[in-house]
């Protein structure tokens, strides 16, 4: 139990480090290597993919309101998008995570590993979406965009960014604002998996000591603690480092961990 909390430190160090440098969340790290560290810990396999995803999305609920909090402070939160988009992705939550429940483990690392093969191809390849002209404010539609985000991200373990980011760009939404919507509607999305996943998992039997519902709490604490401190720190090196590069290289490494995830 120790070793495995602190190679979840790590895990932790490293999802803030690349969530901070890249823009990009830290569940796309952190499901894949848990997945792998639970199996090694001997959790059973039918259990291993969703209690990464669990685990993955509840850690979210720190590094968002560390990150909304420094956004807010700088005027990038667009409180009336987040009011919007937060109310559909809570009831998609809560719907992504009775579906993953029921769907068979090997089909949703399946789910999971086709997600970051394109995620990581496109930014292999650059492909970037054209935007459009100024679009009219639709809040029926941030509502609708919400479920479908809530739902992915449930089923996906991630934080919603690469979704709603590029959703809101879309909309002609300036970069830096659609970056602070996003980071201020992981809390309500990682709030809402949470005690759907630990709701869920209590009707679970034979659950490994340490589970909270389908969280496990060594991996949590470790990933939580550590990623909120370093997720600062990576933003600070994105202004030094070649971060366009380096996301590139990072970029690559998240396509072999799916190429690996989809054959293995």
């Amino acid at each position: 139990m120790i070793e495995f909390f602190l190679a979840s430190l790590l895990l932790g160090a490293i999802a803030g480090l690349t969530a901070g440098l890249f823009g990009i969340g830290g569940g796309t790290v952190i499901v894949p290597v848990l997945v792998w560290m639970l199996a090694l810990h001997g959790i059973p396999e039918e259990l291993v993919m969703i209690m990464a995803i669990a685990t993955s999305l509840a850690t979210v609920m720190f590094t968002s309101l560390s990150s909304t909090f420094a956004h807010h402070k700088r005027g990038y939160v667009l409180w009336d998008k987040v009011l919007y988009l937060s109310f559909g992705i809570t009831i998609g939550v809560i719907a992504g995570s009775f579906a993953a429940e029921h769907i068979s483990a090997d089909h949703l690392k399946l789910i999971f590993a086709t997600f970051l093969f394109f995620f990581s191809l496109q930014i292999l390849l650059q492909l970037d979406p054209n935007t459009p002209d100024e679009l009219e404010e639709t809040p029926l539609l941030d509502y609708m965009v919400g479920i479908l985000i809530g739902g992915v991200s449930a089923l996906l373990g991630t934080g919603g960014g690469t979704l709603t980011v590029p959703y809101l760009v879309h909309r002609k939404v300036n970069v830096k604002n659609a970056v602070a919507i996003s980071s201020a509607c992981g809390f309500p999305l990682a709030l809402s998996a949470s005690i759907s996943y630990i709701i869920l998992g209590m009707k679970h039997t034979g659950l490994p000591d340490g589970s909270f519902g389908y969280i496990y709490l060594p991996a949590f604490f470790g990933i939580a603690l550590c990623s909120i401190f370093t997720a600062p720190i990576g933003a600070k090196l994105a202004h030094v480092l070649p971060a366009a590069k380096l996301k590139r290289y990072f970029a690559l490494i998240l396509f072999l961990m799916s190429i690996k995830m989809l054959w293995y």
